[in-house]
């Protein structure tokens, strides 16, 4: 998919260095554009919006942080950077998420911020090279669309998982063990709200109104009851370090974590979120290699500061969209606010994070991985043969069961690839199974119910079966 949105080639009359007419037209029509995206964004609901993605940020950002796997400073500021630079160039609200199994690999492998930061920049290194070259077009172009919408099901599915470890981390209702500030009755409560007004979204900031509420919840129980060797809120001027990895930390981190990311990356912070964008936003277009480019950009500079290796994903461009973002605005905004609470509060922020109430953080990741799930629905848009409608399904249950049954999304796409191949020889080399089942439909009376007319033997008459 090719996009321009400025000339690139023109002809100039007399050599003169002026730009050839049209071209600065081009430069207000944009500006005036942005203009109005930029004042018809600021409301309630983009700020919401922009929320809707810290189901994911926090617990992975936190758990790193707390184990100094990575710099939380850094990844504040770089995040918000991100952010901006995003927002502005793709003019949607897109996301800037974890690299999920990195960090998984990370936490379990107990790796140093070097063989972190190794890792993310290897994974970056790749998909950069990919969208520099154009060649993940090639990946794009040979992936069919049911593997695709089977990776987005199978990761929103994945999602329900993980937010159901959040929410179980809550207390249970009563008991001893019960406790005011994280419990299921909380996690009742939010579910209810976000179902509640579901559909109203663009008006009521239901993630703000949640973050708002864990906020206060958090704050109360850092200060009324702090956990041991508590750390508290104290504003200041933080300050990021370089990190250079050794080569050693590179060689184990590009092994042991970057081979399992590339193709998470590659597949669902790429192609799938191209995808997506186009359903949501068919009037800004985003192609691939540019997605490919930027998720480079983000890592190669910030990972040499300590900040969390980045990308997009098609799971929080869903989450931000269903809590209320619609333009740039909301994700800009983000940005500066993290940009504001690394450099002035920093990691003095991790005790407050520590604190805030996974109940309510589960539940805004569930309503995620419902909306990146949904758009499944669309699998076969556009698809009037039958048997080709039941194949795509096929492709796109097993993508999405062998992504969640071995959790890997390469294992998934190869196995999407394949039934979808399956499919392709059985149709084009072997008798269509649709072609029998068309013979014995054929067969049965109009009024008559499959399952009637096979007990009847296929041969009762329609006039016998009138009436009754």
């Amino acid at each position: 998919m090719s996009q321009q949105v400025l000339p690139t080639s023109y002809s100039q009359e007399d050599h003169s260095p002026s730009p050839p007419k049209g071209f600065v037209d081009s430069l207000k029509a944009d500006a005036k554009d942005r203009l109005q995206s930029f004042k018809s964004g600021f409301r309630l609901g983009e700020l919401s919006g922009s929320l809707g993605d810290l189901g994911t940020l926090l617990p992975i950002m936190l758990s790193l942080s707390l184990t100094g796997q990575v710099d939380l400073t850094a990844s504040l500021i770089f995040g918000g950077l991100w952010n901006i630079v995003t927002g502005l160039t793709f003019r949607m609200p897109m996301c800037v998420q974890p690299m999920k199994s990195i960090a998984a690999i990370a936490l379990t492998n107990h790796m140093s911020i070097g063989s972190v930061m190794s890792a993310g920049m290897g994974v970056s290194a790749v998909v950069m090279a990919l969208g520099i070259t154009r060649t993940i077009h090639i990946v794009q172009k040979y992936t069919p669309m049911a593997v695709i919408r089977g990776i987005q099901l199978g990761t929103a599915i994945s999602f329900g998982g993980k937010a159901a470890e959040l929410v179980k981390q809550a207390k249970s209702f009563g008991g001893d063990s019960w406790t005011w500030d994280n419990n299921y009755e909380w996690a009742i409560f939010s579910f209810i709200v976000v179902f509640i007004f579901y559909y109203r979204s663009k008006r009521i900031p239901t993630a703000m109104i949640l973050f708002s509420i864990g906020l206060i919840i958090a704050f109360v129980k850092l200060y009324t009851n702090p956990p041991p060797k508590a750390v508290y809120p104290k504003i200041g001027v933080y300050t990021i370090g370089v990190t250079v990895p050794t080569w050693e930390e590179f060689k184990h981190g590009f092994v042991s974590a970057s081979l399992g990311q590339i193709p998470l990356t590659c597949l669902n912070s790429v192609i799938a979120l191209a995808a997506l964008a186009k359903d949501l936003f068919p009037e800004r277009p985003t192609g691939t290699p540019t997605i490919a480019i930027s998720v480079g950009m983000m890592n190669l500079v910030g990972c040499f500061f300590g900040s969390i290796p980045f990308c997009h994903g098609s799971g929080g461009l869903a989450a931000q969209y269903r809590f209320g973002a619609r333009t740039e605005v909301s994700i800009i905004i983000l940005g500066f606010l993290k940009i504001f609470f690394g450099l002035f509060f920093g990691s003095s922020l991790s005790g407050l994070i520590a604190s805030y109430p996974s109940a309510i953080l589960g539940v805004m990741l569930f309503v995620s991985g419902i909306e990146l799930g949904a758009v499944a629905r669309t699998v076969n848009d556009g698809v009037v043969d039958d048997q080709k409608r039941h194949a795509n399904f096929i492709v796109m249950i097993t993508t999405a069961a062998m992504l969640v049954g071995f959790k890997n999304d390469g294992i998934g796409f190869i196995g999407g690839l394949v039934a979808a191949l399956c499919f392709y020889i059985g149709s084009k080399y072997f008798s269509s199974m649709d072609d029998d089942i068309q013979v014995l439909t054929e067969q049965q009376p109009a009024t008559m119910s499959p399952a009637i007319s096979s007990s009847m033997g296929g041969n009762a008459p329609v006039e016998g079966h009138k009436g009754q």
